[in-house]
């Protein structure tokens, strides 16, 4: 069972707790960083979510390595690709619960996608709230994450339009795989 909550005004408090973490480790290290980016549902301000912060560590592709040994030092465990080009998935410590953390290149379509997604939603509430009304929808029935995924693709599909995604990154971000990371 998927669990949608209403938008929690913490969200935004609780990425920066990780973000000052992950920039102070990774400061620490050496690895330039581009940003670190609150993603996700729990981004949008009054968006329903999975109350799950997505944080994005934007690097060049060069430091993907080094970005990905200062998490694993963290206590993270590296899952790779997972079928996302150019976005790493990492599974998180039992201290940092309730996350997904993400290495992903900048200028990426992966970090395209992501930016989009959250500023649209940012910027029009009709389309924010009829997105909460569909991940609401599909998660009351869907049996698992990948059946969310798919149940929520033509709305997402809608968002990528509004955001002026051309056709060919919207059908390659909708071939990308619908479950993020393992369970």
């Amino acid at each position: 069972m998927i669990t949608i909550v209403e938008y929690d005004p913490a969200w935004p408090a609780r990425f920066e707790e990780l973000r000052a973490e992950y920039a102070a480790a990774l400061a620490e290290a050496g690895v330039p960083v581009i940003s670190i980016e609150h993603v996700g549902s729990t981004s949008v301000p009054g968006l329903a979510a999975k109350p799950i912060i997505d944080c994005d560590i934007v690097v060049a592709g060069q430091e993907v390595e080094a970005a990905t040994k200062v998490l694993v030092g963290l206590g993270f465990v590296a899952l790779g690709e997972l079928g996302v080009p150019q976005r790493w998935a990492f599974a998180e410590p039992e201290r940092l619960a309730g996350t997904n953390t993400y290495v992903v290149v900048d200028g990426s379509l992966s970090l395209k996608n992501h930016r989009a997604v959250r500023d649209t939603l940012r910027g029009d509430p009709e389309l924010r709230d009829r997105y909460a009304a569909v991940k609401r929808r599909v998660a009351a029935t869907a049996a698992d994450r990948v059946a969310y995924g798919r149940g929520k693709n033509a709305i997402v599909q809608a968002i990528l339009t509004a955001a002026g995604l051309t056709e060919a990154e919207r059908a390659s971000i909708g071939g990308n795989p619908v479950m993020i990371r393992p369970a």
